[in-house]
């Protein structure tokens, strides 16, 4: 198994807020990897440090194969929990603007990416009108065809889609399948059962600890319980505490 990701013994604190607990776990290149866990459990504070937003102030982040994240940054697609977009600029501007800043300098090539991203995202027909404009879910299609834009290796999401309809979600999650197939490397945050169970591998966090890890099937038999479901494993692993795992 090659890992696109590996984070390695990682802590780091916000003043005396202990945000990573000496955090590892590994994401398998070419797969679905969920982090799950409540708000507090560590999961964006671990995505900024893969995408080299933050340094962690013990451990290591490896990713696509460099010690230092921002080596990889030109490979990384990053949709923030936060929008990051222009809200006055068009669909087409905001993501002409994150072509550029991803390295997509000829304009030719760029062009022919942002007309595939934008059919891809479902936005063609929307493609001249200011974000402001847009529905919340529209604005979320727009996000992440900011971080597909440039084809990167790992596209990393933090709640990618919190707040959407289920036929959007589900929309998403078929673009997502379609990418792992082609060889990307999906990194997700998520505290819903509906995007963890559709992820290949899972990570349970707790306290910025990993309490179980494993295939959503994996973490369900470990119950114990024949009609356990994967929010009945969350709870499950969550109540055991650090030290426990789906493997």
């Amino acid at each position: 198994m090659t890992a696109a990701v590996e984070a390695l013994g990682i802590s780091f604190f916000f003043g005396k807020t202990r945000a990573l607990d000496g955090l590892t776990l590994t994401v398998p290149e070419s797969s679905s990897f969920g982090l799950v866990g409540p708000n507090g459990a560590g999961k964006s504070t671990l995505i900024r440090i893969i995408v080299g937003l933050l340094t962690p102030m013990n451990g290591e982040a490896r990713v696509l194969g460099r010690a230092d994240p921002r080596q990889a940054s030109r490979s990384i697609g990053y949709m923030p929990q936060l929008s990051a977009l222009y809200l006055e600029l068009s669909v087409w501007e905001n993501i002409d603007f994150f072509a550029r800043i991803y390295g997509v300098t000829e304009r030719n090539r760029r062009i022919e990416l942002i007309e595939q991203t934008t059919r891809l995202v479902g936005l063609w027909e929307r493609r001249g009108d200011p974000v402001l404009r847009l529905s919340g879910g529209m604005r979320q299609r727009v996000s992440l065809a900011c971080a597909l834009v440039h084809q990167p290796r790992l596209l990393v999401l933090d709640e990618p889609t919190v707040g959407l309809d289920p036929e959007l979600r589900a929309n998403f999650w078929d673009h997502f399948r379609q990418m792992t197939k082609a060889g990307v490397t999906l990194l997700i945050s998520s505290h819903t059962m509906d995007d963890a169970a559709h992820c290949d591998r899972l990570a349970f966090l707790r306290e910025g600890k990993v309490v179980a890890e494993g295939t959503p099937g994996e973490l369900v038999e470990a119950t114990g319980v024949a009609s356990a479901t994967l929010e009945d494993a969350f709870l499950y692993f969550l109540k055991r505490g650090a030290g426990s795992n789906g493997r």
